[in-house]
C-alpha cells in the first residue's frame, strides 16, 4: 500500500503518462542511477556503485525488451542499448567513471531525441 504523498504522485504520473513520457521517465531514472553510481566510484563506495549501476542496467534491459523489432531503428537502438549496458558492466568491474559518463552521454542524447519526437507528435495531434 502506497502511503507517502510522493509515492502516490509518482504512481499517478506513471499511470497517466503516454508511451513517450514513460520512455523519457526511464531515461531519467537510468541517468540518475548512473550519476549516483559515479558519485559512488568517486567515494570508493562499492555497494553504492554496484547497486545503482545494476538499477540502470535493469532499466536498459527494459528498454531493450520493449523494442518493436519490425523497425530498422529498433535494431539500431537495441545495439546502442546493448553497448550502453556493456559500458555499465565495464564501469562497475573497473570502477571507471569515464565508461559510466559515456553511458550517460548516450542516454542523455536519446532522452533529448524522445523529447523532440514527443513534441512533434503532440503538435500533429492539435
Amino acid at each position: 500500500m502506497i502511503t507517502s504523498p510522493y509515492d502516490k504522485y509518482r504512481q499517478s504520473s506513471v499511470q497517466t503518462s503516454n508511451p513517450a513520457q514513460l520512455v523519457i521517465m526511464l531515461y531519467d531514472g537510468a541517468i540518475r542511477f548512473i550519476k549516483t553510481a559515479i558519485a559512488g566510484i568517486q567515494q570508493q563506495d562499492i555497494e553504492k556503485t554496484n547497486l545503482n549501476l545494476g538499477k540502470a542496467q535493469t532499466i536498459i534491459s527494459e528498454l531493450m525488451s520493449t523494442l518493436d523489432q519490425s523497425y530498422d531503428v529498433s535494431k539500431n537502438l537495441f545495439s546502442l542499448y546493448e553497448y550502453t549496458n556493456y559500458l555499465l558492466i565495464e564501469a562497475n568491474i573497473q570502477r571507471d567513471e569515464s565508461k559510466a559518463e559515456e553511458a550517460v552521454g548516450y542516454l542523455s542524447e536519446l532522452r533529448e531525441t524522445w523529447i523532440q519526437a514527443s513534441k512533434i507528435v503532440a503538435s500533429q495531434g492539435e
